[in-house]
């Protein structure tokens, strides 16, 4: 009996209905209801209807597992609340001291409810998903935490990722109206190897760590890759929340409520009340003690404020919740052999000796080498080619030697010598007095161009869309770009000839390109790479002199007289525009159209008034844009002062990531804070104390 469109369509919504159901049980439960060849069976009639009947087809299918969605670049998407980061904890002192500033935030009559929820704090690539009416619309990433990068083909190619909710048809929960939650992509350490193993085998490429792995993954260009990879997902958070039913009230039943609906989420789940904050602390020491044994990387817990009120009424400070902290684990260390120093140049010239170890497993990862800062750190530290040293993997991720070994020196360890001559372009080396750093002093080093490259078309200078490290390294290596201004001249039509630039990037490329000539005179100067000038200073400098050829015949003494603007920064300047090099980089970039005069002075930081006029700031943290230099610059030409440690004469801690005890002591002493969003709207206005 032949089969009707309207049989078709009920039958392959019956079909995707029990597929999805028995994925969930196979995947997500790992407790499987029918056998693998009835399952294939059902899976492979779905298929089948699907072709026969191609206008019943859908993206939300279970047959679109296999991907095949092939991307030319990821879009950016703005996520509906910032992906937050987390202050962190690493000792139990310090967990405890986040208890107590809990508990002076909150309302007396509060305490008794006060709960927190503790699960682990995952190893992966953390993602954002949107569910509309039960069907999964968006995933992105978490990016910068406003934009992330559209990878949605790609996630519905996750098989633990449910393209419907609920996920059981029987479930008498209703499907929310709007979901957007928080989770993390993961491969386990098997599947890892399993798949590095195979790669070597075929003589392909190798992954570092499963988070490298995970990461990779999602960002395939083409969704069929991803398909093939061993991606899973834990679901961590619901960011927002909107169904017929009551909305849970808690962050744990939450979770529950993402359970029910057929999301993965961690058992690794546990609830204290502040009463049993002892049995939280021991919980968190055990789990820390059995973490290697776990099937996938993690580097600490999250410990949480359970009471969403009460997460709403604890607030932020700076860009991190008060009411969850990361907890880390303390970095594994482990002794190996360090076979060589080699010394990489980064893109202001400056010379990096970095430590050649004969690989060793620190914490699951393979360690083959480590950062060793500067020349003085290693002189200090008598750390020698051929020693046995310690390593740790610095917050489980950045691995560093520790200190060599010496008792186990058998004289056959060499010294290190800082080389006299630049290993990429062989000019000399050179070191300032009172400076830790070593210099290429050559601006035409191939391997400064490649950084000097990236750093003129990133957000913070010409925000060039689409044009990042790997555009800089092929076109610095193909010979295109020969210094900054080649930017502006590539030979587009040579791009569209050469593998991966077909004609709709090589436009958009180009078109970022274009629309960057009109960037702010202050921007340009940001992008050269002048040593000591970032955005705030440029933005100082162009307040003054408008114009690129006006700063240019500046001297020393009048650029000091500049707030902010310091002696040292001043000979930098100077320096730089005294190079004719330099000038005939400034004409050439004036030539191909990029704007090098302002019609008025600059807005954002204009030295007059003086708003921070009589203020006291410290700084503490890492700020999102801003080193501590360019806010000490910023506050500086604005009137305040800079110092470096709070007391009741502290007006504002600016804060950033990670701000420690700073922090704890400007909330005893009542010193307001600020974000650095904060601080440059302050800039703009006057200021009250």
């Amino acid at each position: 009996m032949a089969t009707t469109q309207m049989q078709a369509a009920q039958r392959i919504a019956e079909l995707r209905e029990t597929v999805r159901y028995h994925q969930h049980r196979y995947y997500i439960l790992d407790d499987p209801s029918i056998s693998d060849q009835a399952f294939d069976a059902l899976f492979t009639e779905l298929q089948a209807l699907e072709t026969e009947y191609p206008d019943l087809r859908s993206d939300d299918s279970p047959t679109v597992r296999v991907g095949g969605f092939v991307s030319d670049r990821f879009e950016k998407t703005q996520h509906p609340v910032p992906m937050l980061s987390l202050a962190n904890a690493f000792s139990e002192d310090e967990l405890y001291a986040w208890r107590e500033r809990i508990k002076r935030l909150l309302p007396e009559e509060e305490i008794a409810r006060l709960a927190y929820v503790v699960e682990p704090k995952f190893d992966g690539l953390t993602v954002v998903l949107h569910y509309a009416n039960g069907r999964f619309v968006l995933g992105a990433t978490r990016g910068d935490g406003e934009f992330g990068e559209n990878i949605t083909p790609n996630l519905r190619t996750v098989r633990y990722l449910p393209l419907r909710v609920p996920i059981n048809p029987a479930s008498p929960l209703p499907p929310p109206s709007r979901l957007v939650i928080r989770g993390e992509a993961y491969v386990e350490k098997a599947d890892f190897e399993a798949f590095n193993r195979r790669q070597a085998e075929q003589e392909g490429r190798m992954f570092a760590n499963p988070r490298n792995f995970a990461a990779g993954s999602l960002r395939q260009l083409d969704s069929g890759i991803t398909a093939t990879r061993p991606v899973k997902l834990w679901a961590y958070q619901a960011l927002i929340l909107e169904t017929a039913g009551a909305a849970p009230q808690t962050h744990s039943s939450a979770l529950d409520y993402l359970a029910a609906l057929g999301l993965p989420v961690c058992p690794e789940v546990r609830v204290f009340g502040d009463a049993d904050f002892t049995a939280l602390a021991e919980y968190v020491a055990e789990f820390g003690a059995r973490r290697h044994d776990l099937p996938y990387e993690m580097d600490g817990v999250v410990i949480k404020v359970d009471a969403l009120d009460q997460q709403q009424r604890l607030g932020f400070t700076g860009k991190d919740p008060r009411w969850a902290l990361a907890y880390k684990f303390a970095g594994q260390e482990e002794v190996t052999k360090l076979l060589d120093i080699v010394v990489n140049v980064g893109r202001t010239g400056a010379i990096t000796p970095n430590a050649v170890l004969e690989p060793v497993q620190i914490g699951g990862v393979t360690v083959a080498k480590a950062t060793l800062h500067n020349e003085d750190y290693i002189r200090d530290l008598d750390i020698r080619i051929g020693d046995q040293v310690l390593v740790k993997r610095a917050g489980d991720v950045i691995p560093k030697v520790l200190r060599p070994l010496v008792d186990l020196r058998d004289g056959s360890e060499q010294p290190w010598q800082m080389p006299a001559t630049c290993p990429v372009c062989g000019q000399p080396l050179a070191r300032s007095e009172g400076e830790a750093a070593t210099y290429c002093v050559n601006n035409a080093c191939p391997a400064q161009l490649v950084r000097m490259v990236e750093h003129f078309v990133s957000r913070g200078a010409m925000d060039i869309e689409g044009f990042g490290i790997r555009q800089a390294k092929l076109f610095v290596q193909e010979g295109m770009i020969r210094d900054l201004a080649d930017v502006y001249y590539l030979p587009w039509d040579t791009i569209r000839e050469m593998e991966g630039y077909g004609d709709k990037k090589v436009e958009n490329l180009r078109a970022g390109v274009e629309a960057s000539k009109s960037q702010p005179v202050a921007r340009l100067l940001t992008g050269l790479g002048i040593r000591f000038v970032g955005g705030v200073v440029a933005e100082l400098l162009m307040a003054r002199y408008h114009s690129l050829d006006g700063l240019m015949v500046a001297g020393v003494d009048e650029l000091s007289e500049i707030e902010g603007i310091g002696p040292r920064i001043a000979a930098s300047v100077v320096d730089y525009f005294g190079l004719q090099p330099n000038r005939d980089l400034i004409a050439k970039l004036a030539a191909a159209g990029v704007r090098t005069a302002d019609e008025s002075p600059a807005a954002d930081f204009a030295p007059s008034p003086k708003p921070f006029a009589g203020l006291t700031f410290v700084v503490t943290g890492t700020l999102p844009t801003f080193s501590r230099d360019d806010a000490k610059q910023l506050i500086e030409a604005q009137g305040g002062k800079v110092t470096g440690s709070v007391s009741s004469k502290t007006d504002y801690l600016v804060v950033g990531e990670n701000a420690g005890s700073k922090l704890d002591k400007a909330q005893q002493l009542g010193v307001k804070t600020l974000s650095e969003a904060e601080l440059r709207a302050l800039a703009r206005a006057p200021v009250e104390p």
